[in-house]
């Protein structure tokens, strides 16, 4: 399937392979079909004011879910196939592309740089101040 879908109630799948041939039904999600993977992964960005881009079945991923929803934050979740991956790699500043967490459109890290910001106080305000948050 080309483009996004939601596959539970806080996970959307995003494959980034070419589009097929055939026109996508009018009860799926459209996205541009020219558009790039990175400019796709830079749009659900400055989207999202938070969003984690993770491998299927990534433990990692799991961990940061479950931080966020104890903060009181359900975070966009996407899921990239192995094949997709290289196009996050721009983003990041880690040789490991995958989980890679954005809070207000900047790279934040992955699950270490976010307990990190967790355990120095400073996440929460940064989750209020991106919109992702109302305390």
């Amino acid at each position: 399937m080309q483009g996004l879908r939601r596959c539970s109630n806080d996970l959307l799948h995003l494959d980034l392979s070419p589009p097929p041939s055939t026109t996508p039904s009018p009860a799926s999600l459209s996205i541009d079909v020219a558009e790039s993977a990175h400019t796709r992964i830079r749009r659900l960005i400055s989207e999202h004011p938070v969003i984690i881009f993770s491998r299927t079945s990534c433990c990692m991923c799991h961990v940061m879910k479950k931080l966020l929803a104890t903060i009181g934050v359900h975070p966009t979740v996407i899921e990239l196939e192995d094949d997709e991956i290289h196009a996050l790699a721009s983003f990041s500043s880690t040789t490991t592309a995958t989980p890679a967490v954005f809070i207000g459109g900047a790279f934040l890290g992955g699950l270490e740089s976010l307990v990190a910001l967790h355990l120095s106080g400073h996440l929460v305000p940064k989750l209020v101040e991106v919109g992702a948050l109302w305390v």
